[in-house]
């Protein structure tokens, strides 16, 4: 067993295995140290691009499609249900989390996109305090920390960060502040494993809790994106997911390929949680850009829509998506040309071929008892965007 692989458990099926990185590795970049580098050896980096973990990654052609819209009545298969509310606030986001929480049990952890420094578009932290207080009392939120070097690029960064972005009401717990394991990829083709923070197995259940909004990487963000990336360790999952081994473009794997190996990074970690794990998309402040990019993100010009849910990743992503296309032009033209451009719409057809949920779906309007819509209807009267 080489440096690359010891320490590493592999294998399609079976539990979390942890990784215990040994100090000998070699570090790919000398130039990065701090705290987290050394408690943590920076091999990560390295390590990360390790390609046994993949599944022969020369032949695994990706299907060319992430560009191409497909209407609601030209999909098939059986409908879920999604969930759809305008009332943007701390009471719209308790009653479509409220139609989703069944099987929310045990210790429980609120996966959300903390931001960075004073971004300006994250989910109000009144609006997540308000829900914990409520349903989630004895919740944790959760995260990682970042590939790129940032405010949250270390632990003590990141908790810097959480501080001054106010996430101070509830623990928070950066899942891979002491080490990974790695969770099993079932039907995989990139990966037959995925390295995630190692506290992600201290929970029953996880809460999704996702802005909604463009992605510089993946055309757009929601339930997948805040898992699959948000989930996988800063070190290790990030790096498999972005980058390929022995050329010098940290963010070089992209379009189809970039949005399968998310989508299976996603998958690894739904699969673990089986039944209890739960979807809430934010359709608010909709900027291009992710909150990775925090006070740099691209203006927001798409109207604010309202909160997604449902107990099915792919329905409430698909049903975002719908509604964004659903828009004017004017309206959509700037997100629509994010999510074409970067091919992210392969998320949405990845998520069907793993089996991981349906892309259609019955919307229940919660604002009018309950009544079926489409996604034009969630679509239609929307205001222009106006900074609160």
């Amino acid at each position: 067993m080489d440096i690359w692989t010891e320490g590493i458990g592999t294998g399609a099926e079976g539990p979390p295995q942890r990784n215990y990185f040994r100090q000998k590795f070699v570090y790919c970049e000398a130039k990065r140290t701090n705290t987290l580098m050394k408690r943590l050896p920076s091999i990560f980096l390295l390590a990360a691009l390790l390609t046994t973990f993949t599944c022969g990654t020369t032949n695994n052609s990706s299907v060319n499609d992430g560009n191409k819209y497909v209407p609601y009545d030209q999909r098939e298969g059986e409908e879920a249900v999604v969930y759809f509310t305008r009332n943007l606030s701390a009471e719209g986001l308790i009653a479509a989390y409220e139609k989703v929480n069944g099987e929310i049990t045990g210790k429980v952890g609120v996966k959300l996109h903390t931001g960075e420094k004073n971004g300006p578009n994250i989910i109000p932290h009144e609006w997540v305090e308000a829900l914990l207080k409520k349903d989630l009392p004895e919740a944790s939120i959760i995260e990682t920390n970042t590939y790129y070097q940032g405010d949250r690029y270390t632990t003590d960064q990141h908790r810097q960060t959480l501080q001054v972005n106010g996430w101070t009401f509830c623990p928070v717990d950066i899942l891979d502040e002491e080490d990974t394991l790695t969770l099993p990829v079932k039907g995989g083709k990139w990966f037959s494993r995925m390295a995630v923070g190692s506290h992600l197995t201290n929970y029953d259940s996880m809460v999704a809790l996702t802005h909604f909004k463009g992605h510089t990487q993946g055309g757009f963000g929601g339930s997948n994106k805040n898992i699959g990336i948000g989930c996988a360790d800063g070190r290790i999952g990030k790096a498999w997911i972005h980058t390929t081994p022995g050329q010098p473009n940290q963010w070089d794997i992209a379009e189809e390929e970039f949005m399968e190996r998310m989508t299976e990074s996603t998958k690894a970690t739904i699969d673990y949680f089986g039944p209890h794990v739960t979807y809430v998309n934010v359709m608010r402040n909709m900027s291009v850009s992710c909150d990775c990019e925090g006070v740099m993100a691209a203006p927001v010009v798409t109207p604010n829509v309202g909160i997604l849910s449902s107990t099915d990743i792919l329905a409430v992503d698909q049903a975002c998506v719908d509604i964004v296309y659903a828009m004017t032009a004017d309206e959509h033209h700037d997100l629509v040309e994010r999510i074409e451009s970067r091919h992210g719409l392969r998320q949405l057809s990845y998520m069907k071929e793993l089996g991981m949920g349906h892309d259609r779906y019955i919307l229940i309007d919660l604002d009018n008892g309950g009544k079926r819509i489409t996604a034009a209807d969630a679509a239609k009267g929307l205001k222009p965007f106006v900074r609160e």
